[in-house]
């Protein structure tokens, strides 16, 4: 049950382009719902068919014509996030399934070209549920047609229509299927590209767009109070291991370097590497632990990892302010950071705003 429960309720949007997606879809759907109505309201009225002028085809008519539009006064973009979404589509789909039968049905039954809106019905399914969600409807849809229309006396020619109603799910059903795996490799390969985009690929921890962007977002947070620091921390000594072990060894040591440091703080905070042998920390704070403490955690973690290369760190510390440029704020923590470095290394500096 909880598999099935899956497939029928597939998560439709985890962003806003995916939401536009489906308010597109929604839009196009009611579209087709109303032409529909309106060639079978021509259908029933110029026709000599059974249905001619029944009053029933044509209340049914126009509940369609005033209820779909009304569709799209709901909460869509919200609902395109959850159960809602689905739960809609499945309702839309079985109530027009219901209305698609009763007006066959009214039509003469078998004979009524009106259970060919079943078919467009099946379509639009196919490029909107899930399989499981096009196989459950399909099914639905066919057990109705049926009850409701073939029996009692259910002829060669049902049994023809039914046969083509089975066939037609299941390529529905296939069109589905292919259509989600397509999106699923396309939101693979969007998310590894933007992982990729924002991973320094030697050290494997955020690049320097990565924690901009987390810095932003900080600025944004300390407008309600919550507290938190930048540290810029640059590498004493580095050229000399390269120098004496090559482009290897400095790689082997930054590397280092970036683990030590992600030790040194929580999960919840930010080290990148900015490029060269500096790295960037962002990190929350209290009264009980301030950005010089966490800085000056962070240089002895650096001094350990490079005791045997005789690496230290040069620290600058920025507190993060309520409408901090970006720029600016950057700015003080490298500044702060030149000082360390220009008073002899391994050393931590706070500058205020």
């Amino acid at each position: 049950m909880a598999v099935l429960a899956d497939g029928l309720y597939r998560p439709l949007a985890g962003d806003d382009a995916r939401v536009a997606y489906w308010l597109r879809h929604v839009r196009n759907g009611v579209l087709l719902s109303e032409l529909s109505t309106f060639a079978v309201v021509g259908y029933v009225l110029i026709t000599h068919s059974p249905g001619r002028h029944h009053p029933a085809i044509l209340g049914l008519a126009a509940l369609v014509v005033v209820a779909c539009p009304a569709l799209l006064l709901l909460p869509l973009p919200a609902m395109m996030r959850d159960r809602r979404g689905p739960t809609l589509f499945y309702l839309w789909t079985l109530a027009t399934s219901a209305l698609v039968i009763l007006a066959t049905r009214f039509d003469g039954g078998a004979s009524s070209p009106l259970d060919a809106l079943l078919f467009l019905t099946l379509t639009y399914m196919a490029t909107t549920y899930p399989p499981y969600g096009v196989v459950a409807m399909g099914t639905v849809m066919t057990g109705g047609y049926l009850l409701f229309v073939e029996l009692p006396g259910l002829t060669t020619s049902g049994l023809f229509f039914l046969a083509v109603m089975v066939a037609f799910t299941l390529i529905c059903a296939m069109t589905s299927a292919n259509s989600w795996a397509v999106y699923d490799r396309q939101l693979i390969l969007i998310r590894t590209q933007e992982m990729l985009a924002a991973t320094d690929p030697l050290t494997g921890i955020p690049n320097r767009r990565a924690f901009l962007d987390r810095v932003s977002a900080a600025v944004d947070a300390a407008a309600w109070g919550h507290p938190t620091v930048v540290c810029l921390v640059d590498l004493d000594g580095f050229k000399a291991v390269n120098d004496a072990g090559g482009h290897a060894a400095g790689d082997t040591l930054l590397t280092a370097v970036g683990s030590a440091l992600g030790a040194a703080v929580r999960e919840t905070d930010t080290v990148a590497r900015l490029g060269g042998d500096e790295f960037a920390v962002l990190a929350d704070v209290s009264v009980s632990f301030s950005g010089e403490m966490l800085a000056e955690r962070l240089r002895e973690a650096v001094a350990l990892v490079g005791s045997a290369s005789g690496v230290t760190a040069s620290v600058g510390v920025a507190e993060v302010e309520p409408g901090d440029d970006v720029v600016d704020l950057m700015h003080r923590a490298d500044a702060a950071m030149y000082r360390s470095k220009t008073a002899g290394g391994n050393r931590v500096t706070s500058l205020a705003p």
